[in-house]
């Protein structure tokens, strides 16, 4: 009951605020009236049944017409009281409902404007009828200055009104209305566009003050009148008016200007999970769901980029988000590093998935931290129980097959306190790896079918490097590295040179090396 009731309420208060927003602009309008007709009306009234029919003709135009004003303008304002109570109470709306009470919101300072202008305009023939229909001429003067007294109040009222339902539709309303949907996007929705916005604000500050003014100085003088001061006094209250107008055009056109550019400043400088809290049905409307449309286009990259990096390497994803990634390659001479754990076949069948899971991660984790933070290594693919790592890739240095052999070197070292760590239950035997490294020109790039692509490097030397690890175990050494990687190298290191041997798929036996003490 209690949220209920405070749902109820908050619901009332925003639909009272709007309702109310137009008495302000009613009152300035009406004070306007009521002192240019006692300064100007009255003194032309030159009868006292004249002056009498035009108090009881103000006393019936009250007591009939606005009260009628106020209840058209209270029923358009709280017809939209059902759907903002159903929605603040997470109660499903029919789609027909909430559309018209989401037209009806973006619509209200139309409507408005509109009660407004009958309220006011119709004064005119009113007034003159009922003083024309007494007996005796009336002053020619009075056909001047009722029109003007009713016209100027009728724009300050009508101009006002507009601008301050729409700040509160704006904000008490539009939030609730439009949480889900794009005011922007409401079919049969009639927003005042920006250019509508400078045109009534031209309006309020040009017509009321500077056309009264003119009609001032075309209609004749009225007897008692000073026409300087009362011009001035005229242009003294426009000037008051045309700065209260502009007060209320900074808060609808200044404000959602400066939360655009707050937004994007906040974008450049990497945050992406700004959003521009902005509901309008105007252009301020549409620029701000696109751009919070596209910082999440920004963040849904942002997150596949991080979760392509971490499924192709992160050295990887910049290279393929650097190029084009269509079906390309380009050729480079590079490193090729070959990793294989031996005897995990047999590792696995003893233990359980879970365990080999756990060890298999351990031990990626400390190489692909040393192969790519360390020394500049890409990770290409994991092969069960081992990986590819290329060196080089993209670069134009010479420095890559060091790398890869200091790399290697650094990974042996880990195994000892990797072992360490990870020799419990099921695995008692330490782990042992085979490292084979060759250096050649090689395709690298992607490849694939237009609907699957991967990124990696193919040819003999990705071909041999495979081989090279594979003679580990014939060698009986950790590390072998080819003749071509041998002449890459570039430095003084304790190289170990082992007899030639031969390789599947090469015709002559190649010279193989390792590393000695001292790396």
């Amino acid at each position: 009951m209690d949220h209920s009731l405070n749902r109820s309420s908050a619901s009332n208060r925003g639909l009272l605020e709007t309702a109310l927003a137009p008495v302000l602009p009613q009152l300035f309008g009406s004070w306007f009236n009521i002192w240019y007709n006692k300064s100007v009306v009255l003194p032309l009234l030159g009868s006292d049944a004249m002056r009498e029919r035009f108090f009881h003709t103000c006393i019936a135009y009250n007591f009939v017409v606005y009260p009628l004003a106020v209840l058209v303008w209270l029923l358009l304002v709280f017809s939209i009281r059902p759907v903002l109570d159903k929605m603040l109470a997470h109660q499903p709306v029919q789609p027909h409902d909430l559309l018209q009470a989401q037209r009806r919101a973006i619509n209200l300072p139309w409507w408005g404007g509109l009660v407004c202008a009958v309220g006011w305009l119709l004064c005119i023939p009113v007034f003159l009828l009922s003083l024309a229909l007494m007996p005796g001429a009336m002053h020619p003067m009075l056909w001047w200055h009722l029109p003007i007294s009713f016209l100027v109040s009728a724009f300050i009222s009508i101009t006002h009104s507009f601008f301050l339902i729409e700040l509160r539709t704006h904000k008490r309303i539009f939030p609730i209305l439009f949480a889900d949907a794009r005011a922007d996007r409401t079919p049969g929705g009639v927003p005042l566009s920006i250019r509508g916005h400078g045109l009534l604000w031209a309006i309020s500050i040009g017509i009321c003050p500077i056309g009264s003014l003119l009609l001032l100085s075309y209609a004749p003088t009225a007897p008692g009148t000073n026409p300087a001061w009362f011009a001035t006094f005229v242009g003294s209250v426009g000037i008051v008016f045309g700065l209260f107008t502009a007060i209320m055009i900074g808060r609808l056109v200044a404000e959602p200007i400066d939360q655009l550019r707050r937004a994007a400043q906040a974008v450049a400088e990497g945050d992406l999970g700004v959003e521009v809290p902005l509901r309008r049905a105007d252009e301020f409307g549409l620029l701000a769901s696109e751009f919070n449309r596209m910082v999440r286009g920004l963040r849904e990259k942002e997150r596949l980029s991080r979760s392509f990096g971490l499924h192709v390497g992160r050295r990887a994803a910049e290279q393929i988000l650097a190029r084009d990634p269509g079906l390309s390659g380009t050729e480079q001479v590079i490193t090729v590093m070959f990793v294989d754990i031996r005897a995990f076949t047999k590792r696995a069948e003893s233990c359980a998935p879970a365990e080999i899971v756990r060890v298999l991660n351990s031990f990626l984790q400390v190489m692909v931290e040393i192969v790519e933070t360390h020394h500049g290594g890409m990770i290409n693919k994991f092969l069960g129980d081992g990986f590819i790592a290329l060196f080089g890739v993209g670069e134009a240095t010479g420095s890559h097959a060091a790398s890869a052999v200091r790399a290697a070197s650094a990974m042996l070292e880990a195994l000892r306190p990797l072992n360490e760590r990870i020799t419990a239950g099921c695995c008692t035997e330490p782990l042992a790896v085979g490292i084979g490294l060759h250096t050649g020109a090689a395709i690298v790039g992607s490849i694939g079918s237009p609907d699957r692509l991967e990124f990696t490097a193919i040819g003999s030397t990705v071909n041999i490097a495979s081989r090279v690890e594979g003679l580990t175990k014939i060698v009986g050494v950790p590390l072998l590295f080819t003749s071509a990687t041998r002449a890459h190298l570039g430095e003084d290191l304790p190289i170990i040179e082992f007899p030639p041997q031969a390789l599947r798929g090469v015709d002559e036996p190649m010279p193989m090396f390792g590393l000695g003490a001292g790396i």
